[in-house]
């Protein structure tokens, strides 16, 4: 019996006596399972490439989670809320900006032994990151025809589409405090802005969430920079898995915006 005692404070137990884990909650051993190299014999910067994006995957779900709560608050008109779930936004936009320098660790040369095994494989077909794209406003025109690799996914991103964007329950949140925002008006949504930037003590909740709007629309701009500059730096002006012209076509969505708008009000100030 003492020595049952001392191997239970040892953790030293059966699956069943044990009951609920560190890694049976977190299904450690299914992920660690899911890195599968394509280079034969492997190359040693495959898993690197392998685990990085993975993470970005995971990370991309938890934004998704946080974006929509952040857009159903802002419909509800729950600005502290909002504001405290943009600021785990920004955070982990900012983690996936770090991110890359991890892949920067990573020669031209050690890329090459293993890039050929990617094609037609490319980061362009990253269902989540549409998705996140779609929920922030950005037009996403004839994404489901040829991204995901299931019925669910391409069903979950043409839902994605037809949903409510961020800027649409802004325009809701301002429209509650009496800032007209009407969807045909351009001129009318622009006083509004002005009104609101120029009021901030009367506003400054909503002040508040059109930063936190900005900041996301930045962070997400920033991203795409230092991603070019990363992908430059393996491959130069080489093609892309996919297909595309590579570092060229990225370098054409670095002037993307979600919140233009909000760009735009600078200028009126």
């Amino acid at each position: 019996m003492a020595e049952e005692r001392g191997t239970r404070r040892m953790g030293r137990v059966s699956p069943e006596e044990e009951g609920l884990s560190y890694g049976s909650y977190l299904r450690i051993p299914d992920i660690l399972a899911l890195q599968n190299l394509q280079s034969d014999p492997p190359a040693h910067d495959e898993l690197l490439f392998i685990v990085v994006h993975q993470a970005y995957e995971l990370w991309f779900k938890e934004l998704l989670f946080e974006l929509e709560s952040c857009r159903d608050r802002m419909f509800e008109g729950n600005v502290p809320v909002t504001l405290h779930l943009f600021k785990r936004v920004h955070e982990i936009e900012r983690l996936l900006v770090e991110q890359l320098s991890v892949l920067e660790t990573m020669s031209p040369q050690d890329f090459m032994a293993f890039r050929n095994k990617l094609a037609p494989a490319s980061g362009f077909q990253s269902v989540q990151f549409r998705e996140i794209e779609a929920i922030s406003g950005l037009e996403v025109r004839g994404a489901p025809a040829h991204l995901g690799e299931s019925d669910e996914e391409r069903s979950r991103l043409a839902r994605r589409i037809e949903e409510p964007t961020l800027w649409d329950a802004f325009r809701a949140l301002l429209d509650a405090a009496g800032l007209p925002m009407p969807e045909d008006d351009a001129d009318a949504r622009r006083r509004s802005l002005v009104e609101m930037a120029r009021d901030r003590e009367r506003f400054s909740g909503e002040f508040a969430v059109s930063e936190g709007l900005l900041e996301h629309d930045e962070l997400f701009a920033l991203w795409r920079l230092r991603h070019v500059l990363m992908v430059e730096r393996q491959i130069g002006s080489k093609t892309g898995t996919g297909g595309s012209s590579g570092t060229g076509y990225l370098r054409t969505t670095l002037d993307r915006r979600f919140f233009p708008e909000l760009w735009d009000l600078r200028s009126d100030l």
